[in-house]
């Protein structure tokens, strides 16, 4: 009988440790706002987050990528708009010169201003970033990746936007003010047809940056869907449902109260026969 007793005793105990043990869960998870508290508490969920956590490093990588590529070809629409300006205004200058009733004075006005464009467009090719990095690179563009199948170079380079079968727009500009300068009215009618060959490449290159910031934008958005997505499913997986926490927590405090008083007053009355 005290054998009996002493056994369902213990029992009780052990099921009520076990209660106390889930309810301190409970209330971790509450205190915390994460569901799981360690490893073990769910395998499958814990290596689900693990892959999210990855993927939502990637993407936050992606992210700077794109963010970087944006801003990049937003200065460089800036500077190229810029230079397309400078060159409408050296294609008038180009045709005055050609005017026949032009002086020597005249063109040589002329050419002190186009040198001034050369030099402005020049250093349009040299732009930097407030970070100091090159808008148009040197050499061959840097290729960025901007999602798993997604990689390319945002901003041509300086090369590409700003030279011509390998003449530099400056340098035709430059040549222009000499031909201007000196009278030379067949070459100023061909230094005429030169300027309006560069302002058409840069129109050129204008597009193409252009087409480049609507491809990053919509490669933007795609990425900001996605990472909603799994900000979501990582919520879901480890985030406490704090309203359906609580009455839990609140149910499993009852039910362990009332077990506790159930077995005080079945203790007592053991003792009580025990003694009788």
């Amino acid at each position: 009988m005290i054998n009996a007793t002493g056994n369902r005793m213990t029992q009780e105990i052990a099921r009520q440790s076990r209660m106390a043990a889930h309810i301190a869960d409970k209330q971790a998870q509450v205190s915390t706002g994460k569901r799981l508290q360690r490893a073990s508490d769910d395998p499958n969920a814990t290596m689900r987050l693990n892959g999210l956590k990855r993927a939502q490093a990637n993407a936050d990588a992606r992210a700077a990528n794109i963010g970087l590529a944006t801003s990049m070809t937003a200065q460089a629409d800036t500077q190229l708009r810029s230079v397309s300006a400078l060159l409408t205004r050296a294609k008038e200058l180009a045709i005055a010169a050609a005017n026949g009733s032009a002086s020597g004075a005249d063109r040589g006005s002329i050419a002190l201003e186009l040198n001034a464009i050369a030099d402005e467009i020049e250093a349009a090719s040299f732009a930097k970033s407030a970070d100091g990095t090159a808008i148009f690179a040197p050499g061959s563009g840097l290729a960025m990746r901007f999602d798993d199948e997604t990689q390319f170079i945002a901003v041509p380079s300086r090369s590409e936007v700003f030279e011509i079968a390998g003449v530099p727009i400056s340098q035709v500009v430059r040549d222009s003010a000499v031909a201007i300068s000196a009278g030379n009215i067949a070459a100023i009618s061909s230094a005429n047809d030169i300027i309006g060959g560069a302002l058409d490449h840069i129109a050129d290159q204008t597009a193409r940056v252009g087409l480049h910031a609507a491809r990053l934008e919509h490669i933007g958005e795609k990425a900001a869907s996605r990472d909603i997505g799994l900000a979501e499913e990582r919520s879901r997986l480890q985030d406490t449902d704090l309203s359906s926490a609580i009455a839990e927590l609140n149910g499993m405090t009852l039910t362990l109260e009332a077990a506790q008083a159930a077995f005080a007053r079945i203790n007592r009355r053991t003792l009580m026969d025990f003694l009788a």
